[in-house]
């Protein structure tokens, strides 16, 4: 009889231990499901860049223009891909040679910032969590990382991801309003130059600008573009053509260009 009192007590405590996981699951963290078709309003961290803003006195607005991934550029997609995420097609949302790598360099600064994000748990952050980087919201982040893969197709991932990522330091998320805040065009016709200092400047796009020219802007845009050239993206004698085809007319007529408030800051390493 103490054995089955024993036993019942032991999945007692399992059952109720499953029970807590799964409503901790349900109700701490979101449900991603409605992502599949529909697309999200104002995000966490647009909601924590307003708080920001009003405490320091700034009149900035979201800027944020919703597209299709069929309405982006195929450069843009591949240039972010190549400069945030090269293995986001094969990976399940967490590269894990890449988190080894931050780990290691981490541990050499004595610094904990456990970098190495995926676009999926970039996704996450952006929508769900902060720029904080402490152990706890890291974990957080690594489950509804978990539940973004298993619930949505990569394509939505990347989709959103485009979307809500933010891409300046007055607001500006989303490629189609960073493509028409720099360029004065849709992200549709993004070429693979303007392309790649776009996703130059993703790891830190507060500090960085795609039109300066700062050493880290130029340097990381040249990276892309060369691996893109390497790949067969881009075939450098047939944009010497378009270029030249297109230099009458290389602005836009709602051409809304942002100058940076100041020089962009030099030597920064891509953040974490």
């Amino acid at each position: 009889m103490k054995k089955i009192r024993s036993l019942f007590k032991r999945l007692f405590v399992l059952a109720t231990l499953l029970l807590s996981i799964f409503i901790v699951f349900q109700f701490v963290y979101p449900d991603v499901s409605h992502l599949k078709k529909k697309n999200p309003g104002k995000t966490s961290f647009m909601t924590y860049r307003e708080t920001e803003w009003k405490r320091e006195g700034k009149k900035y607005r979201i800027n944020q223009k919703w597209v299709p991934l069929r309405a982006i550029s195929p450069y843009l997609v591949k240039a972010v891909l190549i400069g945030e995420d090269d293995k986001f097609w094969s990976h399940e949302g967490f590269d894990y040679e890449a988190m080894q790598k931050a780990l290691e360099k981490d541990i050499k600064a004595k610094k904990f910032k456990l970098g190495g994000s995926t676009i999926s748990q970039q996704l996450s952050k952006n929508l769900y969590l902060s720029p904080s980087k402490n152990p706890l919201r890291k974990i957080r982040e690594a489950i509804i990382t978990w539940r973004i893969e298993k619930g949505l197709s990569k394509k939505r991932i990347l989709e959103l991801y485009l979307n809500v990522a933010e891409w300046g330091d007055r607001g500006i998320f989303g490629i189609e309003a960073a493509s028409r805040a720099y360029y004065g065009k849709s992200a549709s016709a993004l070429g693979p130059e303007e392309a790649s200092r776009l996703a130059a400047v993703l790891p830190n796009p507060r500090r960085f600008n795609p039109l300066g020219n700062s050493r880290y802007v130029v340097h990381r845009s040249n990276l892309i573009y060369n691996i893109m050239v390497r790949r067969g993206i881009v075939v450098p004698e047939y944009e010497e053509i378009s270029q030249e085809n297109d230099a009458a007319d290389n602005s836009a007529s709602d051409s809304v260009v942002i100058p940076p408030e100041s020089p962009p800051v030099e030597g920064l390493k891509p953040s974490e």
